[in-house]
């Protein structure tokens, strides 16, 4: 019988007194009296519009359905049918403007909690199951990732599965992309990545670090020498942006890009690692985004006494997920609202001391559909910080397409790729995820990948 509650089943978090300065995952999942009392709420619409709504169609209603019958298992199949990375994307998704946003549970209340079942049926995998994927029967081609984010890991597993000869080649000593640089390890602990990385090796997958493409090898070299029959570019967008204001070359003022990497993949936070990373007493994060909210609540779990989010337009325009949003008001968080940077002071040696920021009113929308922020004349302030972390977005790192002849790009250097939205102007090479689009999100970038694998396979076969 179906719960006809119009509320979600509570996540439990830690509390946000004591999660606030340690690194362990925040949300705790749900239990199996909880998985099913919110799996009880799904109403299994024969024209179930949450698959739709998912960038990887997750047969969302069939999983479900399995969890109110107690058999996670079955479950974990069905999800994995169509999502590589269930535990992931679980966990990082944006449910609640794509899969949920569909529920019609969501008309008279709230969406069922899809993303929290989909997180606890991997987790319970992950705990129960021993059982590695099976190496299938090799096809004879080779297919080359370069890149080990969720687009390319997604891409890699569903060629593997095929029988592929699949190498993802890694610029960083570790694999995962922006899921081990830029999550933070209390949104994303690495040792999920990490596992299902060590999946897509038992399939068949060589993982190759330390392989920056562009210059350890080319992309003519994978093609040429090595005998590769097509290559999958899945690089992202790691290349930060800057405001250009006054003081920006301050010895405290860095990207989120750095910032987080520094923390999440260098492991800055861990005392037996000595990773050079700021020691501040108040940062100022710049953006609104999911990135600036991982940067500001890193910055407070490194030992700040004050963190503040400077943001130019309201709350109500702020593009982080609601969940990141409420987390870091919770964690003491002080969100400056309508206000931007014009100018970063510094001392006599030239570190920071503090950044001048300038009131801020919403005027006309802009071609985003938002309200264009406009200043308020004489309505300058200043906060006295010592760190201020940019996170302004980013775009994809001009190496690969500066190194490789016939592979063009967009004005925002995004690369250009054909209807099917993964065949770039270079044949034999596709691409996929933020190297695409810009930053987006880890469920559309998997999306790519996804696309990207059944690509590939119709070019090989049809050569």
């Amino acid at each position: 019988m179906a719960n006809m509650t119009p509320v979600k089943t509570p996540m439990p978090n830690q509390d946000p007194e004591v999660r606030a300065h340690n690194f362990e995952e925040v949300a705790l999942g749900y239990t199996e009296e909880m998985a099913q009392q919110e799996a009880a709420r799904c109403l299994n619409c024969k024209n179930p519009r949450c698959v739709q709504g998912c960038p990887v169609n997750v047969r969302i209603p069939e999983f479900i359905q399995k969890v109110v019958e107690g058999d996670y298992e079955a479950a974990y199949q069905i999800i994995t049918s169509t999502n590589a990375l269930p535990a992931i994307s679980g966990r990082v998704c944006p449910q609640e403007s794509q899969c949920e946003s569909k529920c019609v549970r969501g008309v008279k209340g709230e969406p069922v909690g899809i993303g929290r079942l989909e997180r606890f049926v991997a987790d319970w995998h992950r705990t129960h199951s021993t059982e590695k994927p099976a190496k299938p029967e090799s096809n004879g081609h080779k297919v080359a990732v370069v890149g080990s984010g969720p687009s390319s890991l997604t891409c890699a597993s569903d060629l593997a599965k095929q029988g592929y000869q699949v190498t993802i080649f890694e610029a960083f000593h570790t694999a995962g992309g922006v899921l081990v640089y830029g999550i933070p390890e209390f949104r994303l602990p690495k040792a999920i990545v990490q596992g299902e990385v060590d999946n897509l090796k038992a399939l068949g997958v060589e993982v190759m670090t330390d392989m920056v493409i562009g210059k350890v090898l080319s992309i003519d070299e994978l093609m040429e020498d090595m005998g590769f029959e097509a290559v999958f570019i899945g690089t992202g967008a790691g290349l930060p942006r800057f405001m250009n204001i006054p003081g920006e070359g301050y010895a405290g003022v860095c990207s989120a890009n750095e910032y987080l990497t520094r923390t999440n993949l260098m492991k800055a936070y861990l005392s037996e690692y000595d990773t050079p990373q700021l020691k501040s007493k108040a940062v100022a994060v710049v953006g609104g985004g999911n990135v600036a909210m991982d940067a500001c609540r890193c910055a407070m779990r490194l030992g700040a006494d004050k963190v503040y989010i400077v943001y130019r337009r309201s709350m109500e325009e702020m593009p982080a997920r609601n969940e990141e949003i409420e987390h870091a008001q919770e964690e003491g968080i002080d969100f400056r609202l309508l206000c931007n940077p014009v100018e970063i002071l510094g001392d006599e040696k030239g570190h920071v001391c503090g950044i001048k920021c300038i009131q801020m009113a919403l005027g006309e929308p802009d071609a985003s559909g938002r309200r264009r922020p406009v200043e308020v004349p004489g309505s300058e302030f200043v906060l006295d910080v010592d760190t201020v972390v940019m996170a302004l977005g980013t775009s994809p790192n001009p190496l690969i397409r500066s190194t490789t002849p016939g592979l063009e790009a967009n004005k925002r250097g995004c690369l250009v790729v054909g209807e099917d939205e993964v065949s770039t102007t270079r044949e034999g090479v596709f691409a996929g995820g933020d190297a695409v689009t810009g930053a987006a999100t880890v469920i559309l970038a998997m999306g790519a990948g996804k696309k990207a694998a059944a690509a590939i396979d119709r070019y090989i076969k049809s050569k």
